[in-house]
């Protein structure tokens, strides 16, 4: 059990924040019959993907609940800013979506900036819930929830499959030592892979600074002797190793996690270089369930026939999460204090069942989400189950 997110002797504090932090004017504005819902992820740079995807996912969720009735008498309002995926311009994103009248934030969208703006609303005693921050400390605080896995589940049970399903023994891994997020999965991947009787033939690494040139890498890889590459990273330096690795004749097996999504866009034409490509996902737009159908049905409709990402469907899944802690609890005044909300929605967690696009949810005191991965195999440019 997390500790309390404040202790009395921070009540002076507190009172004093009433001017210059939380209690400002999104502590005292407010309507009785619309609650503010705040989101954060980079729309813009690099990352781009992900954040947008969140933003639509949760925008999707809130049109759908409002058009449904709302919540306990409460229509939800979205407000989303941009953090560039940089954990500065996240806690300035957190202070324009609170000083908007946010009092619920759903974010941030990746695991650094998730961890810096848990610091604010930690202090600030604001309710958040991450879709797609995966690190272990972005929930280290008891206000803050997640909807996706954490790095370290990632890693075991990426061991546990990969030996479980026979799919490689003498297994290569490529990992950026420069980001949390692929160093958490990394670690506990190679303690479970001795656990599993797999044999990780070689660790290659790179960094944000070394992240375009993977000749050395792919070369230790050949000589390895390696049947299969582990890549617990991002889609875009994946993309770069698929086509590098394809052009250096490297024939292997390639087996990654969540943040693979978004390969497929990236390699564009090249997308034949993802073909047999797996990862452990808890969402796939090509299952055939009625609820997986009816969202991505709903998203390509609202989004010019955009295919969603995992990451839309966490986000989707976080609003859901946020209206069943809301009804759980009781709460129908969006004048509600920040601290009260955060209170009852923190405690409401632990007591819901989501049945979501990712999976059917349930939450823990330490804000970890208790779902079932799938297996998931790239073919002609889609997503097909392997189980």
């Amino acid at each position: 059990m997390k500790k309390k997110i404040l202790a009395l002797s921070m009540a002076t504090v507190l009172a004093m924040s009433m001017f210059t932090g939380c209690g400002s004017s999104a502590e005292n504005k407010g309507s009785k019959d619309t609650l503010v819902l705040g989101g954060i992820g980079p729309i813009t740079g690099e990352a781009a993907i992900y954040g947008q995807a969140v933003k639509n996912g949760a925008q999707l969720a809130v049109d759908e609940i409002n058009e449904a009735g709302g919540v306990n008498g409460m229509k939800l309002k979205f407000t989303f800013q941009d953090d560039e995926c940089d954990s500065e311009k996240a806690v300035n994103a957190y202070n324009k979506v609170k000083d908007s009248g946010a009092k619920v934030i759903i974010g941030a969208t990746t695991s650094g900036c998730s961890i810096a703006v848990s610091e604010k609303t930690q202090a600030d005693k604001m309710f958040q819930l991450t879709p797609s921050g995966s690190a272990a400390d972005c929930v280290k605080y008891d206000n803050v929830f997640r909807v996706c896995f954490n790095d370290p589940n990632q890693g075991v049970a990426s061991a546990q499959y990969i030996s479980k399903n026979k799919i490689g023994q003498k297994i290569a891994i490529i990992y950026d030592s420069s980001d949390v997020y692929s160093t958490g999965i990394y670690e506990k991947f190679v303690s479970e892979a001795k656990n599993q009787n797999l044999e990780v033939v070689t660790e290659q690494a790179f960094t944000k600074d070394t992240n375009t040139d993977f000749s050395v890498q792919i070369q230790k890889i050949q000589e390895s002797g390696a049947d299969l590459v582990f890549l617990p990273i991002y889609y875009q330096q994946a993309a770069k190793i698929l086509s590098q690795a394809d052009k250096a004749g490297l024939k292997v097996k390639y087996f990654g996690c969540d943040g693979l999504d978004g390969l497929i866009n990236q390699l564009d034409t090249d997308v034949a270089l993802a073909n047999g490509v797996m990862l452990l996902t808890p969402f796939a737009p090509d299952a055939k369930d009625e609820k997986t159908q009816a969202f991505v049905s709903a998203y390509k409709e609202k989004y010019n026939n955009e295919t969603p990402v995992q990451f839309a469907a966490d986000a989707y899944d976080a609003v859901y999460a946020v209206k069943a802690a809301l009804e759980e609890a009781g709460v129908d005044d969006g004048t509600i204090s920040i601290s009260d909300l955060c209170d009852k929605l923190t405690s409401a967690m632990t007591k819901i069942e989501v049945e979501g696009v990712t999976g059917n949810i349930t939450w823990s005191a330490d804000g970890e989400p208790t779902k079932e991965p799938k297996g998931m195999v790239i073919e002609d440019g889609s997503y097909k189950a392997l189980d």
